[in-house]
């Protein structure tokens, strides 16, 4: 480490005094300068000048999307409008938007937090990164994007889509850091086999930067074999500011959050209590720098767990775990919780189908139904009934094993479930409609 040497070894103590100074100065300003905050922490009692320790925070109310949804398009901003230098919203798909407002001070803010990825990976000056990211109201390109140029690095904007675009520039550019969603890192990858590129050999790639969805470590060790990089995951959230708030380093063991920006906690989602470290529940997360958009007690809606125990890479910032999912992605199969992760760590462990799958969420006689629709991979023999009907067998069995609930699988072609340039879409709820 280098650039930010001196804020990522803090010791602990220092790391906690920022974040109380911070955590007082963002409740106030939420408080004096935003209504809803300052109705919302009247009727919860709590108190914003009251703030001794980090876990008085747990006497602050939880914001929700909801929260944010009710107040668009600029109930929650903070500043003047003239103070406001850029907007970023969700996608809205599942409702109205939520916005993110960012001041000159939080644009910077963002980037120094994205540019650790490049700290983490030993990526700097001497790269050429390019971002597949989305740019737009969509966090994640300009997010990569002042990362990278924070490092210094050289910047390819090249954006997602025309994927044998991608390829070429990879093989031509010398693009040494790719920075995309982990499923279209996969897509570039199984495109350029499927045009005779070996991507391995061919592209120039060192580490690949990727989030905006969860992915296993078994996908994780997939993309690392066939582009031949190491893949460093990163999370955040419009919510919070976008992606920065924590990030992997090269150990690979937890990502490491932006502690001098953020304080997490992870909570029951049925009861709200605070959990110790280690155990797995949903992040909270508020910030404490953030001027036209804070956020205080966040439930963000992610499953992950605060790892205890220090990291190898000599980085004294906490790390949370690889998501598991999200409390509204679950799926409950007969009683029983599961997420897609678990799925896709059981598919995983079957060389005769690839990467790529979707649940299929359907109903029959009342009760919900879940079908693993997963890809043969090109040289498992799809057109021999009987090798088609062994998979599957074998494939549910392990799916009954290691999540003790039935589901069904169903084999299909290579290249037959749709590609995405951005997330890639895991579950389709058919529910409702009849089962065929």
């Amino acid at each position: 480490m280098s650039r930010q040497a001196d804020v990522l070894t803090m010791p602990r103590e220092k790391i906690e005094q920022v974040q109380l100074e911070g955590l007082r100065k963002t409740a106030v300003h939420c408080y004096e300068d935003i209504p809803f905050y300052h109705k919302s922490f009247d009727e919860a009692g709590f108190d914003p000048y009251s703030i001794k320790s980090l876990d008085d925070v747990r006497r602050a109310p939880f914001v929700t999307k909801q929260d944010l949804r009710d107040n668009y398009p600029y109930g929650l901003v903070g500043v003047d409008r003239k103070d406001v230098r850029e907007v970023h919203m969700s996608s809205g798909t599942t409702g109205v938007a939520t916005v993110a407002a960012y001041t000159e001070h939080d644009l910077k803010a963002w980037s120094e937090c994205f540019e650790r990825a490049f700290e983490f990976a030993g990526a700097g000056p001497e790269d050429v990164c390019q971002i597949c990211y989305g740019y737009g109201l969509f966090t994640g390109g300009l997010g990569a994007h002042y990362g990278s140029l924070q490092s210094g690095a050289t910047v390819i904007p090249i954006s997602a889509g025309n994927t044998e675009r991608q390829i070429r520039v990879l093989r031509e550019m010398g693009s040494t850091v790719l920075e995309c969603t982990p499923s279209y890192a996969m897509h570039i990858a199984d495109t350029a086999l499927a045009m005779g590129v070996d991507p391995a050999k061919e592209f120039h790639l060192k580490v690949g930067i990727h989030g905006a969805e969860a992915f296993s470590d078994n996908f994780r060790r997939e993309l690392e074999r066939k582009l031949n990089y190491k893949v460093l995951d990163i999370y955040g959230l419009t919510q919070t500011g976008g992606p920065g708030l924590a990030v992997e380093c090269l150990e690979q063991n937890g990502l490491h959050i932006a502690e001098d920006h953020f304080l997490c906690e992870v909570i029951d989602p049925a009861t709200g209590e605070v959990l110790p470290d280690g155990e797995w529940g949903e992040l909270v997360v508020t910030t404490l720098d953030r001027q036209a958009s804070p956020v205080v007690r966040y439930r963000t809606r992610d499953i992950t767990r605060i790892l205890p125990g220090e990291c190898a890479c000599g980085c004294t910032h906490r790390r949370i775990d690889r998501l598991q999912g999200r409390t509204d992605d679950m799926l409950i199969i007969r009683g029983v919780n599961v997420f897609p992760s678990q799925i896709e760590n059981v598919m995983k462990t079957f060389d005769e189908v690839s990467s790529w799958y979707q649940i299929e969420l359907t109903t029959k006689n009342y009760l919900d139904v879940a079908t693993l629709k997963v890809e043969a991979n090109p040289d498992f023999d799809i057109d021999s009934t009987g090798a088609i009907e062994e998979l599957q067998r074998r494939i549910q069995a392990a799916l009954k094993t290691a999540l003790s609930v039935g589901i069904r699988v169903r084999l299909v072609e290579p290249m037959s479930i749709q590609r995405s340039e951005g997330k890639a879409k895991r579950i389709v709820d058919l529910r409702g409609e009849n089962l065929k």
